[in-house]
């Protein structure tokens, strides 16, 4: 279980790290007006915010918990 936590407070620093680089991505290409690229990384971004949220979500940590044991 201890693992498992270890593994789960990685996984959300890097998923938040990955946010982090890809708003600054976003605030580039909005500033230098690249709209395709723009959309791009705001489909990127919001995928990466969906897993963050799925990470949180105390129904899916119990459920996931009861697939490691």
């Amino acid at each position: 279980m201890i693992a498992y936590y270890q593994k789960s407070t990685h996984v959300k620093n890097h998923l938040l790290q990955q946010i982090q680089i890809k708003e600054n991505q976003l605030k580039i290409a909005q500033k230098f007006n690249m709209l395709y690229v723009a959309e791009a990384l705001h489909s990127q971004l919001s995928h990466l915010q969906h897993q963050l949220l799925s990470l949180q979500d105390p129904e899916f940590q119990a459920l996931m918990s009861l697939l490691d044991d």
